[in-house]
């Protein structure tokens, strides 16, 4: 009866409704149009997102998993005056390619401090309305965001003309009060050392935590503003795709206070600092949102002497429905050039993964890998084709592909994930370093040396990936009405010319295993909930209508067709307008046990090759 309150109320606002809602400061906004190729349950299922029972939901109840990437590393820059896009034109061009060639359905947007407030106490609306215009061409391609307030080596006005290195996030009036010492990192060989050897760094981050002349006391007002501004400017549906915010982007202590841990410094110092931001959130409007917290930058280092105890431990039970475990992961070992001579193979980070996993549960939350990558030139960029698998393949599964049809059970929850990053103009900038006019800055992300864009622009102006298609256009469950219990997809990525296969059908489903053949492949296990609304999966765009074959409890199909509400296996484009396209599986009975594979391998499946798959998946799947 509630679900249907919502479906009524919707019908009711878009008979009612003007059709553009005039706010604040001349902004105008669309008041209940629906996205384009949205059905009829997008509208309700849209309507809300929360986290309830360790997993995130949306307004039908169904568990959802958020994948996309970071939009984007030009926040860091002063080209487009820290904003993520050149252009709300721009930001449309990168939306539409992120659905359909990235095959994203969200974004972690990327928001300055230093621009937000560039003189204390003075929060700057026009960056506000240039940042709410840009975040709304993401929301109305059916892009949800939550927006970060980044910062890396705390501001890039420690820096200097002449510095090897720089930074982001605070403002020039928050360092010039703090009279810090002269920048140098020594001998680094990456930017990142600058985190914990570059003494002007470590002292100002310290600052920040300890609220030195009432710096933290501003960020907070600053982010409150910026969260109230969201709030005002874009429409009630709008405002609905806005997932939740991330406070602070790799929290570190720069300093610990003599005698004090890490994994104390997170319970006295940065749990604190998450509860007030998280007061601001409830201040803004932003009650029913959760805040997406990091724990200690190097909880989850996968160099020991790098590691810090940590993952906001001793928070316990005060994560709950409220805050999203909220971390990032790159593989360090592969990234140094030395602690990692060879390439990913399958498995590589279940434990890394898996971890995430368990921390989360113990918390009572839902987690989110909100960073990963790897760099696309240099000389260890041979390893990101099979960094990049590996790390999909632990966000899908706790599972190794060897392992995952003989212990489907253990295959955990499907994590969510935002890839850094996203940045049509990568290759394409025009930054002066530190200001430094004879240092413009072109090459790669433009900053620090680092190149991990998954996309850029061609000589035409067209969006185009820089990394594999198989890879980043995935199979996976966007929205499953019940309970995922296990999820697999074999994507078939390729490094250089050889063709990746980690999890191959098993020998004793031949049948399954023929009808794969050497085509791309997911599974999907869930328990329904008995819900009319469907089970709704991505659908890459290597997978074509006409070559995708459904094997299902539900039925088989090849071919499926457009989707109507008596279809059980069907296809239809996802809501925002693009061509990106969604498989629809619909399970009206409660608490059943179901399983899909999806592939596009066979061209043309015969009826007994499909029905002997499915005697061999009905058998395997409650066994497993």
């Amino acid at each position: 009866m509630a679900k249907m309150r919502v479906r009524l109320l919707g019908v009711l606002i878009l008979v009612t409704a003007s059709p553009a809602a005039h706010l604040a400061d001349g902004v105008t906004s669309s008041a209940a149009v629906p996205l384009p190729g949205s059905l009829w349950f997008d509208q309700p299922a849209a309507s809300s997102f929360t986290v309830e029972g360790g997993r995130f939901v949306d307004g039908l109840g169904r568990e959802v998993v958020l994948r996309g990437y970071n939009v984007s590393g030009e926040t860091k820059l002063e080209e487009n005056r820290g904003l993520p896009f050149a252009s709300v034109a721009d930001a449309e061009k990168s939306a539409t390619a992120l659905r359909a060639l990235g095959g994203g359905n969200t974004a972690r947007f990327l928001l300055s401090w230093a621009h937000a407030e560039p003189v204390r106490g003075q929060v700057d609306r026009q960056y506000l309305a240039a940042a709410t215009a840009q975040m709304r061409a993401l929301l109305r391609a059916g892009i949800r965001v939550y927006p970060d307030f980044h910062q890396d080596l705390y501001s890039r006005y420690l820096f200097d003309e002449g510095s090897w290195y720089t930074g982001d996030g605070a403002p020039k009036w928050a360092v010039e009060a703090g009279n810090y010492p002269k920048e140098s990192c020594g001998i680094c060989f990456f930017w990142g050392q600058n985190i914990t050897q570059n003494q002007a760094v470590t002292q100002a981050t310290y600052d920040f935590w300890h609220n030195r002349g009432g710096v933290q006391d501003d960020f907070l007002a600053t982010a409150q503003t910026t969260m109230t501004y969201l709030a005002g400017h874009l429409s009630s549906e709008e405002f609905a795709g806005v997932a939740g915010f991330d406070p602070y982007n790799e929290p570190h202590a720069g300093t610990y206070d003599s005698g004090r841990s890490s994994r104390a410094w997170e319970r006295d110092v940065l749990w604190p600092f998450y509860e007030k931001f998280r007061a601001r959130m409830d201040a803004a409007g932003w009650r029913d949102k959760p805040a997406f917290v990091e724990p200690n930058l190097f909880w989850n280092a996968n160099l020991d002497f790098q590691k810090q105890e940590g993952g906001l431990l001793d928070a316990g039970a005060a994560l709950g429905p409220r805050y999203v475990f909220n971390t990032h992961f790159y593989d360090q070992k592969a990234i140094s050039g030395i602690f990692m001579w060879g390439k990913a193979k399958d498995g590589q980070y279940a434990g890394d993964f898996g971890t995430v996993r368990d921390r989360a549960t113990g918390a009572g939350t839902a987690a989110i890998v909100s960073e990963f990558g790897h760099p696309l030139s240099g000389s260890v960029s041979d390893k990101a084709p099979t960094v990049g698998k590996a790390m999909y393949q632990a966000l899908d599964s706790r599972l190794p592909g060897v392992s995952w049809w003989s212990r489907p059970k253990d295959s955990g929850p499907v994590l969510s994930g935002t890839q850094w990053q996203w940045d049509i103009h990568n290759g394409r900038h025009h930054e002066p370093m530190n200001g430094n006019p004879d240092k413009v800055l072109t090459k790669g992300d433009a900053w620090n040396d680092e190149d991990l864009s998954a996309v850029r622009l061609d000589d035409e102006g067209r969006p185009v990936l820089r990394q594999d298609a198989r890879l980043l256009d995935r199979l996976y469950p966007t929205a499953t009405a019940g309970r995922v219990l296990a999820f697999t997809y074999e994507d078939r990525a390729r490094d250089g010319s050889t063709t990746l296969t980690w999890n191959p059908v098993p020998a004793s489903l031949s049948r399954v295993r023929e009808l794969v053949g050497s085509g791309q492949y997911g599974v999907l296990l869930w328990r329904s909930d008995g819900t009319s609304a469907p089970t709704e999966l991505h659908l890459p765009a290597s997978f074509a209508t006409a070559r995708t074959t459904v094997v299902s409890d539900l039925g088989t199909v090849h071919g499926p067709p457009s989707y109507d509400r008596g279809t059980p296996i069907a296809v239809a484009h996802e809501a925002g307008g693009t061509t990106s396209r969604r498989l629809l599986l619909t399970a009206q009975k409660a608490d059943d046990l179901h399983f899909a594979l999806i592939t596009n391998g066979a061209a043309a499946p015969t009826a007994d090759l499909l029905q002997a798959a499915r005697a061999e998946l009905a058998a395997w799947a409650p066994a497993r």
